[in-house]
């Protein structure tokens, strides 16, 4: 809509020279008047000071940058055809005039030249119209957007579209349905070409500014996220993308608590929850969940907000929503705990600082509801792993719903509590595990706990146990060769493993008086047998076996200290060690080794060495 707020004399007529400012050039009125023949003969000065703001725009990858010099681009273009004289005049802004542009600093230099030059001001902006007309300076304004417009958009959309799909040299294609029985629709067999995505992408940024309930969410070089009304947008450019794409979520449905199917057990589950995780792939109707829960609480007599970025949640007006406070969900939740929400629903968790912020609100007693991506249940806790500390899981999360199709699939709870592991025997194996169960049938699934430096996550079912021999032998298998990188590693049960290597590794992994292996048992919750590769390679040693005290003493000669020495009783492999300084070997006879020593002296066994 146009509007006139002063009609003097230079403008009644035939306007003879015209200065565009900023945002009539980004807004694309210059062009238009130069296309519908309104400035033909006439003259259009361009500032310098635009040029330099705009290109500050675009270093900055800001959208209305690029947008500014393609229109004065297209201006050039018209200019012959039309008979226009394009003219550039004055200084390039200092760093100091782009600087202070949002105090006015361009718009007045604009205005400057303007006077300066006799010309029409033409602006979009109401302030700088007004300013100028105060000073005397001839202005035509025009409404930057008129909200009853359509955009093109719009034309794609019906009531059942899911999400859009627009790109440049391609046909248009939208996903249409609801969750669970979704179509890919071609829309059109006419492929898009760029002067199209670019008027579209334009009529969307012009319109998240000046429409109701919009604005934009995200902007970077080459990439723009905008929440136009119930919409998400998001437009991708070079370098960012190979060509110019515009995707637009729509959310189909908005359902309450009542539209799912949930057991009256879980409804009570729910109202006492204070760590929630709603998980699901992409598309599955976590979102529209999430809104549903925001609803359910409101209407149990609490204060809810939402952190979201973007902020596309279908939520009642009662319910308050936060973006990212200067980029930051940590500053936003600073606000939030001054704000004392009984309930905040947080949409869309994915870096690690989004899982840091989650914990640290929960352990403030904020009752929280998470949104995160993932395959499985059991998935939404693991990726609280390694971010969160094991023993503080269960109290930020304590009841993971998993969303497929729009449905409730799954529900989980978890518990901490201290036992030994499911098919775990020995009693000193016992430790703090988190328990997962199946919320509806109390059935444990899986158990949560720590196997040497790793956290694991172990299924508790029929096929559990080779699970853990398997995960034991690995883990087992990644310590013994720090000492031999070609051992191998058998497990003889849960508790028990053999470990073969080198000959002449034997001694470095028993250690002095077993204590490198010992270590290794305590750290890896497992017994462990050390055996050579080999049983009898080399020769024959000759050696004489006393019983010295506590120890049983292997005699040898004194040349061949430090040698390595593989003991047998019999064909039986016993033990392996190096020969010491005065030549000898001594093994405790209240060590399992010592024992064997003893009774075969005791019963006459022939107790063989072997290099």
């Amino acid at each position: 809509m146009r509007r006139n707020l002063k009609k003097p004399a230079e403008i009644a007529g035939k306007i003879q020279k015209i200065v565009p400012d900023t945002s009539a050039i980004i807004h694309g009125r210059v062009s238009k008047l130069v296309a519908d023949g309104e400035l033909d003969g006439s003259e259009v000065i361009i500032p310098e000071v635009v040029m330099g703001e705009l290109q500050a725009q675009a270093a900055r990858g800001r959208e209305t940058g690029f947008t500014g010099l393609e229109e004065i681009k297209k201006v050039r273009e018209l200019s012959a055809s039309h008979k226009v004289n394009l003219r550039f005049v004055g200084e390039r802004p200092s760093y100091e005039d782009i600087l202070l542009a949002k105090s006015g600093r361009i718009d007045a230099l604009i205005q400057d030249i303007a006077r300066k030059e006799n010309a029409v001001l033409l602006t979009t902006d109401l302030p700088q119209a007004l300013v100028a007309e105060a000073a005397g300076i001839a202005v035509k304004y025009y409404e930057a957007w008129e909200k009853a417009k359509k955009i093109k958009l719009e034309a794609f959309l019906t009531h059942d579209t899911m999400s859009l799909h627009l790109k440049e040299g391609t046909v248009p294609y939208a996903k249409r349905g609801k969750p669970g029985a979704v179509q890919f629709v071609k829309l059109s067999d006419e492929k898009l070409k760029a002067e199209d995505m670019d008027v579209i992408a334009k009529e969307i940024l012009d319109a998240a500014k000046y429409e109701d309930n919009a604005f934009v969410e995200y902007g970077e070089h080459g990439a723009s996220v905008i929440q136009l009304k119930n919409l998400r947008i998001a437009i991708a450019r070079p370098p960012f993308s190979d060509g110019v794409e515009i995707t637009v979520v729509h959310p189909v449905v908005k359902l309450t608590m009542d539209d799912y199917t949930l057991s009256d057990k879980l409804k009570e589950r729910l109202k006492t929850a204070e760590g929630i995780m709603i998980a699901g792939p992409p598309g599955s109707g976590k979102s529209t969940f999430a809104a549903s829960m925001a609803e359910f609480y409101l209407k149990q007599g609490n204060v809810v907000k939402t952190m979201e970025c973007p902020r596309d949640l279908q939520v009642p007006d009662e319910v308050t929503q936060y973006a990212p406070l200067d980029g930051s969900f940590a500053k936003t939740a600073d606000i939030l705990l001054l704000v004392r929400p009984d309930y905040v629903i947080f949409d869309e968790i994915r870096k690690t600082k989004d899982f840091e912020v989650f914990a640290d609100m929960r352990m403030a007693g904020i009752g929280l509801v998470g949104v995160v991506h993932a395959t499985a249940a059991v998935d939404a806790i693991q990726r609280f792993i390694g971010r969160v500390d094991l023993g503080v899981i269960p109290h930020v999360v304590d009841t993971v719903i998993f969303i497929k199709y729009g449905k409730v699939e799954k529900v989980m709870n978890l518990a901490m509590t201290v036992r030994v592991p499911s098919g775990m025997s020995e009693a000193d194996l016992a430790r703090p595990l988190v328990e997962v169960r199946d919320f509806e049938t109390g059935k444990m699934e899986y158990e949560i706990y720590t196997y040497g430096e790793q956290t694991v996550v172990i299924p508790v079912q029929a096929e559990r146990k080779p699970a853990v021999q398997r995960l034991a032998a690995e883990r087992v298998l990644q310590e013994i060769r720090k000492f031999d990188p070609n051992a191998k590693v058998e497990m003889l049960s849960e508790e028990r493993v053999i470990v073969r290597v080198q000959n002449e590794i034997v001694p470095k992994l028993i250690g002095r008086e077993g204590k490198t292996v010992k270590a290794l048992e305590a750290k890896l919750g497992v017994g462990i047998e050390v055996e050579p590769f080999a049983a009898t390679t080399g020769k024959t040693l000759q050696f004489e076996l006393k019983e010295t005290g506590g120890y049983m003493v292997l005699y040898f000669n004194k040349k061949l200290s430090g040698k390595t020495a593989n003991v047998y009783i019999e064909d039986e492999y016993l033990f392996t060690a190096t020969v010491g300084r005065k030549g000898d070997i001594k093994v405790s006879k209240d060590s399992d080794i010592g024992k064997a020593l003893l009774r075969a002296v005791s019963s006459r066994r022939n107790v063989k060495v072997f290099t």
